[in-house]
């Protein structure tokens, strides 16, 4: 019984860390629909989020009403707003003059800028951890055996609780709104798009702004779930989270949410029942084999290539 606890345990560390990757994922899975190319700088977005919301909720702190149940949403919102500048920038300065550029430019451009924002942290804040002492104590026990017990902290149940609202809400952009619904069709054909009228322009920049919105929320479970973030953890979790996109199919939301708990998973059993400094090994081992094997993914189809905006030239 002791085993059967200890796996469920697992599982529910996994999906936490797993919700984490999945918003993430989503980021690089719409900027790649709208534009056709891969955000690398959208990893240091998500940690701008995370030190956004963690300073939000030290500055609250220090305030004295750091314990008052308003203040995650406070620190949400705080985050949110402070991204969407970052996410607007990302396509003002980068995406938006680069559209008829050729080849893989805006790519590199966006390495550029995370390497930027990831200085700029380090400058700003110091290479030091910022800690953050835990917000939402205790949880809920239950089958316990002998010393081991499955506990569910009331963290993780804020973080399933925050997933769920932000799918929900990523979903009706995406399907019920006419961004979305601008944003599927230069997804599906840029030229055509623009020819019955709709702004590339404007709904990429929207499309950018949720991107950012998203990782800020992801941003703020981080801080909430680890108490600790540094300015290097974009890098690593940017790089997880988009082979977390690749393997559920980088075209495909859906798949960018089951990649996510997938690779959470992954990880979260890899370091319980075998030695964790191979976790992540296997994790971009998974993205070696993906690439080469199914490179479309879990839920990708094979499609023909991207048809270019205008002004884009043609391959």
């Amino acid at each position: 019984m002791v085993a059967i606890d200890y796996f469920v345990q697992q599982l529910i560390n996994g999906a936490t860390i797993g919700c984490i990757y999945a918003l993430v994922a989503m980021g690089y899975t719409l900027v790649h629909g709208i534009t056709g190319q891969i955000n690398l700088a959208h990893g240091d977005i998500f940690m701008i989020g995370a030190f956004g919301a963690t300073i939000a909720v030290i500055g609250l702190g220090i305030l004295g009403i750091g314990a008052a149940p308003w203040v995650l949403p406070t620190a949400l919102v705080a985050a949110i707003a402070f991204n969407m500048v970052y996410g607007w920038s990302v396509n003002r300065m980068i995406y938006r003059p680069l559209r008829v550029a050729p080849g893989y430019s805006a790519i590199v451009a966006t390495l550029g800028f995370a390497i930027f924002l990831r200085e700029y942290v380090r400058l700003l804040h110091g290479a030091r951890s910022l800690w953050l002492e835990q917000t939402l104590k205790g949880g809920l026990e239950w089958s316990q055996h002998g010393d081991f017990a499955v506990f569910l902290g009331y963290t993780e149940i804020f973080i399933f609780l925050l997933t769920a609202v932000a799918l929900t809400v990523s979903w009706f952009v995406v399907e019920r709104t006419r961004v979305g619904r601008a944003g599927r069709a230069i997804a599906q054909d840029a030229t055509m798009a623009t020819l019955l009228g709709i702004d590339a322009v404007r709904t990429s920049a929207a499309v950018f702004v949720l991107t950012a919105s998203l990782a800020a929320v992801a941003g703020l479970m981080v801080s909430v779930h680890y108490g600790v973030i540094d300015f290097f953890m974009g890098f690593v979790f940017g790089l997880k989270a988009l082979t977390a996109a690749i393997i559920g199919g980088i075209g495909s939301l859906p798949g960018a949410v089951v990649g996510g708990l997938l690779i959470g998973l992954l990880e979260t059993m890899w370091s319980a029942y075998f030695q964790m400094i191979y976790r992540d090994v296997v994790v971009f081992g998974i993205l070696i084999a993906a690439l080469v094997f199914r490179p479309d993914g879990l839920f990708g189809r094979p499609h023909a290539e991207r048809a270019p905006g205008p002004g884009q030239p043609r391959h």
